[in-house]
């Protein structure tokens, strides 16, 4: 499979870029930097709660909210990306994989492993 890092939208590599230069930051100048410092459990509950956020604004039909949680949620792990030292362009490739053998919309069956 031949697969492109470079279709991943611009606007993921900038908010991915500004959130690795604020990981460099003072905890006290930066509410990003907070969040590095105050470890791994703190940054997978910021994404689980945004998660449940999300789900519930959908649930009630709140348009705009979804929307506002979805930037919630997609900053939240753009954190958890960096903090693990994951590039965005891993995770794109590994959704235009799946697109390429599965399609669109496919989750790979459970206890899937390449």
């Amino acid at each position: 499979l031949q697969i492109d890092k470079k279709n991943m939208p611009l606007e993921i590599k900038r908010l991915y870029k500004k959130v690795q230069n604020e990981q460099r930051k003072k905890p006290k100048k930066s509410r990003t930097a907070k969040l590095f410092s105050d470890g791994r459990t703190k940054i997978a509950k910021k994404v689980v709660e945004e998660a449940a956020e999300i789900s519930l604004d959908y649930i009630s039909g709140n348009r705009e909210g979804v929307v506002l949680e979805a930037a919630d949620l997609m900053y939240n792990t753009m954190v958890l990306l960096a903090d693990m030292n994951i590039d965005p362009s891993e995770v794109w490739m590994e959704m235009e994989r799946r697109d390429k053998i599965y399609g669109i919309a496919a989750r790979l069956p459970k206890g899937y492993r390449n």
